[in-house]
């Protein structure tokens, strides 16, 4: 099975990623690429991408990452009836009853 994803590169505190279609089973950094779809800066949030090369492997059953994903649509690419969204994440605070908008309101009026 092939997968869209990113594989990172540039350099320390400065990173640019590579979309690339590779098998799924291999770690992005392995270098064994299939085909080299496109390319994103996400300091400038530049997107470089070749859509007929994406639709094509979308539409032989290539799986995108979710973040793939997100770029994908983002940028006007259709995906694929069978890809389904990961349920947005929602943030739980642990301790609820101990931040300061949940504690009582003291009096403001001193005289």
């Amino acid at each position: 099975m092939l997968a869209i994803r990113m594989q990172r590169n540039g350099r320390a505190h400065l990173p640019m990623y590579r979309i690339v279609v590779q098998e799924a089973q291999r770690h992005p950094l392995s270098g064994r690429v299939v085909a080299e779809v496109g390319n994103y800066n996400p300091a400038t949030k530049r997107l470089v991408l070749d859509k007929e090369m994406v639709e094509k492997y979308l539409k032989n059953g290539a799986q995108p990452s979710s973040r793939v994903a997100f770029l994908l649509e983002k940028n006007g690419v259709k995906l694929p009836d069978w890809y389904k969204k990961r349920p947005a994440k929602k943030g739980v605070a642990k301790h609820a009853d101990k931040l300061r908008k949940n504690q009582p309101k003291e009096e403001a009026a001193e005289a």
